[in-house]
């Protein structure tokens, strides 16, 4: 361990997203060292975890090795990418396949960002637009337009939250998460209740991937991202004039999204430009506001 630095381990797998293998491994390795990321730590070392299917029967549904092989190489090219060792890992064999990292960072102890650190007066950034939850749906569906929808989700998804995470060490913030499985609304309101306040999005600058409310409005929503929806409702206080479909995105759940930044306002032109040095998203979606008395800890407005 290098000097004056402390150990953060995560393990994250998925079941496939997409239908290219490769990209697969690339999304799947993105989304497990985005928790490192998320603490303003940096990826030391990985382990693979792997889950595939063997013998004639998965050959037949065309579960080669060959497959396998492009997952964990995609893997391993986003792992060196993020200047984490690649150090082995595990197989399992199972019908459906799986994979993932067990990710080794390091970190400053005196700096790190949690979600209970959110204070009043802080500004949100949010470092990736929404939508793969819904846009996944739309390929496996093969609804009209999902080969567009297929190549938009993977262009963000591959993407490391690097930059944010360099922004959380550079700024010494307090308050950062990844967007994952709860999506921007669930995630805003774990923190929110973690740090006894209450988190504002401004639903009109919430960014959106292509035709996202389209396919909403198509009815192609995914069944967690409405769970995710009906979980914070009694937690949620959304204005009359906030579509329907814009809050199935706000509570779409992620597969590797971006970070969503706690950044205190006189810091906020510092972190849009060493954002935009790394040519990494970055859009202002809310404000942090002292604890309502009501227990309500989301607005959306």
């Amino acid at each position: 361990m290098p000097e004056g630095r402390a150990l953060v381990q995560t393990v994250d797998i998925l079941s496939p997203i997409g239908n290219d293998p490769y990209m697969f491994g690339q999304i799947a390795a993105a989304n497990a060292l985005s928790d490192v990321y998320a603490m303003g730590g940096e990826p030391w070392c990985a382990m693979n975890i792997a889950f595939f299917p063997a013998g004639p029967d998965a050959e037949a549904d065309g579960m080669t090795l060959d497959v396998l092989a492009q997952i964990l190489r995609g893997g391993a090219d986003k792992a060196h990418e993020a200047g984490a060792v690649l150090a082995g890992g595990h197989t399992v064999e199972d019908r459906e396949p799986k994979y993932g990292l067990s990710v080794s960072g390091v970190i400053d102890p005196a700096h790190v960002a949690s979600n209970r650190g959110l204070c009043p007066g802080d500004r949100l950034i949010l470092t990736k637009p929404l939508g793969t939850g819904i846009l996944s749906t739309v390929v496996k569906a093969r609804w009209d337009g999902w080969e567009e929808a297929e190549a938009e989700f993977c262009r963000w998804a591959v993407r490391l939250n690097r930059g944010g995470g360099r922004v959380i060490r550079e700024l010494g913030l307090r308050a950062a998460t990844d967007i994952t499985g709860f999506g921007l609304g669930g995630h805003a309101m774990e923190m929110a209740r973690a740090s006894r306040v209450t988190v504002r999005l401004e639903a009109e600058r919430i960014p959106l991937m292509n035709r996202v409310l389209d396919y909403a409005g198509d009815g192609l929503v995914p069944g967690g991202s409405l769970a995710n929806k009906r979980f914070c409702a009694c937690g949620c206080d959304a204005a009359d004039n906030v579509p329907d479909l814009l809050l199935s995105a706000v509570f779409d759940a992620q597969t590797s999204g971006g970070l969503l930044l706690a950044v205190p306002e006189e810091r906020l032109e510092q972190a849009f430009g060493l954002l935009a040095e790394q040519d990494e998203g970055a859009w202002l979606v809310g404000e942090v506001l002292p604890e309502r008395l009501d227990g309500k800890a989301l607005e959306i407005r």
